[in-house]
């Protein structure tokens, strides 16, 4: 962890320097001149054997000095005793630094917490200010991510996410959080696909979303959602069969979330699989609920299938199952009104009133202003089936 300078504003020293000094003095204290006159040195030890000892008269004068230390000796004892001297002073004020760093990064990202929904920026640059003090955080650094994503700001996310991974790399003892991988792959996947140009122009910056989320896998076998984003990213990097692997394990390791199932559903009916598709169809039915928002989708796609056998009955009644379903304001809303209008109109006998009704209506909310070049296409189709097929007046 890098530790703030703390500077004497007397001396100017750092506090390293402060505690080396400190030690050199009391070593000059312990040894001085004054006190090792007082002793007697040994030159050497007298052993049996000697003349000396043998005879029982031992001449201190041939085995004792009492003159002073040498204090050059002394000023210039081995560092390694300097060192122990210097850690054992300085370690309990140190510790007590770095505790109080870390206090002070908590104190700063509870004061984010209360910026959080009316200032954002507020909130971000306390909590690039806690990261400083406590670097080794990284579920400091993972509120920031949080906060950038709700801005949308995919890059700033990513990076914040690292720091969470760096962080939690270097504190073994809590565990590994395959969480914080998941998240910056999903961040570069958003990066990605907000990115200008067309999809294929794309593929290089998908591909870096792969690596987090199966390192995600690699930290937790049982977690889904990475399964499921990866499925995402190999679809934009144009591996179709890797993202069945994916989507399909994604379902396995979590067969009731029901967001599994429509992009798996959809891959294969635009492979041509609808036996498959039909069959997580089915499976995706027994999940959801009637007013699942979610199931909007799914009966979408049964659609789909159905359409395929020329089972009209069955198109529209999955669509009418749809348009039953509370979407709010999504594009939902408005495309299972062309939808379902193409299918009274398809009808034998053709639903007349209700296909029209239903392509009015489409027309009437998206095929003027800002939103018709978005559905250039359909308030085409619309239009020639009103007034072609069923000899209806388009306003």
């Amino acid at each position: 962890m890098e530790q703030q300078v703390h500077r004497n504003p007397k001396t100017g020293l750092d506090f390293t320097a402060l505690c080396l000094l400190f030690s050199r003095r009391l070593l000059l204290h312990l040894f001085d001149a004054r006190r090792c006159s007082l002793h007697l040195v040994p030159q050497r030890i007298p052993r049996r054997g000697d003349a000396a000892f043998a005879s029982g008269t031992i001449h201190r004068e041939n085995y004792f000095a009492s003159t002073p230390c040498d204090l050059r000796k002394v000023r210039a004892l081995p560092m390694k005793l300097c060192n122990l001297l210097v850690a054992v002073a300085c370690i309990g004020t140190m510790t007590s630094a770095c505790n109080r760093n870390r206090q002070d990064a908590v104190l700063a990202a509870n004061e984010a917490e209360k910026l959080r929904k009316g200032d954002k920026d507020g909130a971000i640059a306390k909590l690039e200010d806690a990261t400083r003090l406590d670097p080794e955080s990284h579920a400091i650094w993972y509120k920031l991510a949080t906060i950038h994503e709700e801005k949308e700001d995919w890059a700033k996310m990513a990076e914040a996410l690292q720091g969470a991974i760096t962080a939690d790399e270097r504190t073994k003892d809590d565990g590994t959080w395959a969480t914080y991988h998941a998240k910056r792959g999903y961040a570069l996947e958003m990066q990605a696909k907000k990115k200008p140009g067309k999809p294929k122009d794309k593929a290089g910056a998908y591909e870096e979303a792969k690596a987090p989320y199966t390192k995600c896998i690699e930290l937790d076998e049982n977690y889904a959602d990475c399964y499921h984003q990866l499925g995402n990213v190999y679809m934009w990097t144009d591996d179709e069969q890797q993202a069945i692997e994916y989507y399909t394990k994604a379902i396995q390791h979590d067969p009731t979330a029901l967001r599994y199932y429509g992009p798996l559903a959809e891959l294969y009916i635009n492979l041509g699989y609808l036996k498959e598709a039909e069959t997580v169809l089915k499976e995706a039915k027994t999940r959801g609920g009637p007013g699942d928002k979610l199931m909007w989708g799914i009966h979408v796609l049964m659609g789909q299938v159905l359409q395929s056998r020329n089972d009209t009955a069955g198109v529209i009644a999955e669509l009418e199952a749809a348009k039953a379903i509370n979407t709010g304001e999504g594009p939902e809303g408005v495309l299972i009104l062309y939808s379902l209008g193409a299918a009274y109109a398809n009808a034998q006998p053709p639903k007349t009133q209700e296909a029209t009704d239903m392509l009015k209506g489409f027309v009437l909310r998206v095929c003027k202003g800002q939103k018709a070049a978005q559905y250039e296409v359909e308030c085409e189709g619309a239009r020639s089936t009103l007034t072609n097929k069923l000899n209806a007046t388009v306003q």
